[in-house]
């Protein structure tokens, strides 16, 4: 077995379940090339008994004739013929899992989920009929479902309304690395690059361990993207259509939803959005916000002093950010693609919006830092818009609202050096401070606080402004 990288919780959870010594239906869900099959395969410290993985469009009578092969594999290579039904595959599946449940822990893997389920094949009453009426009873069972759909595994499996209602004992949801995760994953594979180089990369791949797997060592953050989004036969160059139709049934919805985040950095109301896709205002879009969430693509944030009718969708996934800004289109090929992309003005916006995002994906990082892990806070944004010429206006990249009183204001800047303050830009920022406080009536004391790449070289010119500040060395904890 190999070794899993990161991962703490979940293969914590992964020992409880080996251990637990009850029947265990647990499910795994996440977007494609996020690791979820390694985790399985190499999370638990025994061997998995018996291991399926359904075939994408592939019809009735080749899922079946493949479930077979995956019989004769797991009985030692000792042929099985293809069962007729998948009621009688799961009958056939008993007679192999018997007499191992009744010595040790068994590991039962279904890999690909939803695919197996093809229209009137009739698996999902089968499968509902093996655990409720036999696997549930087994003690020594450990069942695994897992499937890259997330919105098909979270209604069809865990908010199953049939025959899996609340039977579903875990859930697992496995998100990308985060930025420390992806700095791990990389040293294990023998990649030496600063945290610099690192943070260029995941603002343009995000924690995706497949993405991740290509980068070569002795490559810097240019070459690697140069080689993965701008050669011919680079793996993200086609990723962004092959990843949303593998997980969505009518993807081109999503696609349009994601294409309209992506124009709007600083995020877009439901309203915004079904006006901007010509959707309906009804469950149709509900059910298309939901699935984008559910599969880690959009995230949302309420404005600070909001309800969540006021919510806001942000594009979140890193790689769809980059490709729909840099590779769609783009004329630009071959090596010193990248080099030349971030010479030009366009780079700067997005490098900001990209980094902006990240910080948001890492609060847990940047609390640890100011020393308030253990306080409860409330992550949210803010923006307003002058009424009249006299009023002025604000915007808030990031605000972290306290239990304890006071607030985290939040400027975040990427920049190659260490940040300077000009004048004008303090006077900016106490601007901003001033009109936040007035409009939202806030009590609280507020820290200004930057997050930057290399901290902030002349605070000191500007005694009081900033309260706290917060490099990528702390991203990366």
């Amino acid at each position: 077995m190999e070794q899993v990288i990161g991962r703490i919780q979940e293969k914590s959870l992964l020992q409880k379940i080996e251990k637990s010594a009850e029947a265990e239906l647990v499910a795994i869900f996440g977007r494609r090339r996020v690791g979820k099959t390694f985790l399985i395969r190499n999370g638990f410290s025994k061997k998995i008994s018996f291991e399926f993985s359904g075939i994408h469009h592939a019809n009735l009578t080749q899922q079946l004739e493949n479930f077979s092969l995956s019989l004769t594999n797991a009985a030692g290579g000792l042929p099985i013929a293809k069962p007729e039904s998948w009621l009688k595959a799961f009958e056939m599946l008993k007679q192999l899992l018997d007499p191992l449940v009744i010595k040790e822990r068994t590991m039962v893997f279904f890999d690909e989920f939803p695919w197996i389920d093809t229209p009137r094949s009739g698996f999902m009453p089968a499968f509902e009929n093996f655990w409720n009426s036999w696997a549930s009873q087994k003690k020594n069972l450990v069942i695994i479902i897992c499937g890259s759909a997330a919105s098909w595994m979270i209604k069809k499996v865990i908010n199953n309304r049939g025959g899996l209602h609340n039977r579903v004992t875990r859930r697992i949801r496995l998100l990308p690395f985060t930025i420390g995760e992806t700095a791990q994953y990389l040293r294990q594979r023998k990649i030496k690059l600063d945290k610099y180089q690192l943070l260029q990369i995941y603002m343009a791949m995000g924690g995706i361990p497949q993405y991740l797997k290509e980068i070569e060592p002795g490559d810097s953050a240019a070459q690697t993207i140069d080689r993965l989004c701008f050669t011919k036969d680079g793996l993200l160059v086609d990723e962004f259509k092959n990843l949303y139709h593998s997980l969505f049934d009518s993807a081109q919805n999503h696609i349009d939803i994601v294409r309209a985040l992506a124009k709007k950095g600083k995020g877009m109301s439901r309203t915004e959005l079904i006006d901007a896709c010509n959707l309906t205002s009804g469950g149709y879009a509900t059910q298309l916000l939901s699935e984008l969430s559910e599969s880690g693509f959009i995230s949302t944030y309420i404005p600070f002093g909001k309800t969540s009718k006021d919510v806001l969708f942000k594009l979140t996934d890193e790689y769809s950010l980059f490709y729909l800004k840099f590779i769609e289109g783009s004329k630009a090929t071959g090596p010193g693609s990248w080099l030349r992309f971030i010479s030009g003005s366009s780079w700067k916006g997005w490098s900001g919006n990209a980094f902006e995002g990240i910080c948001m994906k890492h609060v847990s990082q940047i609390k640890k830092t100011i020393g308030i892990a253990d306080v409860y806070t409330e992550v949210s944004v803010w923006r307003h818009q002058p009424k009249s010429n006299t009023e002025k206006g604000a915007q808030i990249d990031l605000l972290i609202d306290r239990n304890d009183s006071c607030i985290n204001v939040c400027e975040i800047k990427f920049s190659a050096y260490p940040f300077e303050i000009s004048k004008a830009y303090a006077t900016e920022l106490e601007s901003k401070l001033s009109v936040f406080k007035q409009i939202t009536k806030t009590k609280k004391t507020l820290f200004l606080t930057m997050l930057t790449t290399y901290g902030v070289k002349n605070s000191t010119k500007y005694p009081g402004l900033v309260q706290k500040e917060v490099t990528m060395e702390s991203l990366f904890d």
